[in-house]
Order: structure tokens, then sequence, then C-alpha cells
């Protein structure tokens, strides 16, 4: 048996869930037994901060973060902020 926590975060609050699975589980089995509200909305998943497709198993200790879809592109706010100087 592996323990991992699955995650999901806002800039107000958050959301976590630790579970107990049998060796060889997978990220999207995580995902799905941790049910998580919002999981839906989610635009990527990622494995202690990089990028993990559902078919990625886990092994003991791994967080599991649900990433939200971004508000705004990085390369627009950068652009903003240098013409802003």
């Amino acid at each position: 048996m592996i323990q991992v926590e699955v995650v999901l975060a806002w800039p107000d609050r958050a959301l976590s869930c630790r579970l107990q699975l049998a060796d060889g589980a997978t990220v999207g089995e995580a995902v799905a037994l941790a049910a998580l509200e919002g999981t839906q909305a989610c635009a990527a998943v990622a494995v202690h901060g990089v990028l993990a497709q559902a078919s990625q198993p886990l092994r003991d200790g791994d967080r599991v973060e649900l990433l939200r879809p971004l508000l705004a592109d990085p390369k627009d706010n950068r652009r903003r902020r240098a013409r802003a100087r």
C-alpha cells in the first residue's frame, strides 16, 4: 500500500485529500478516488510540480496537484509590465 495526497488550490482556499492506494495505482485513479470539488475545471495534473499523465504510476508519499487553467497569458503580462516601465 502507498499513501498519496491529492491537492487542488485556489487563491482563497485549498482542498486536500490523503489516500491509501494499492501499489501500482495511477495518477488518474488517485484523482478519481479523491473526488475533490472542482476537479472538472482542472487543466492538467502534476506530481510534485512536474506535469503527469493519468496513466503515470504513483509512489509512496507522492503529492498529486490538480492545476487550474491560467487566467492570463504570462507573455501578455510580461509585455504589459515592460510597457509600464
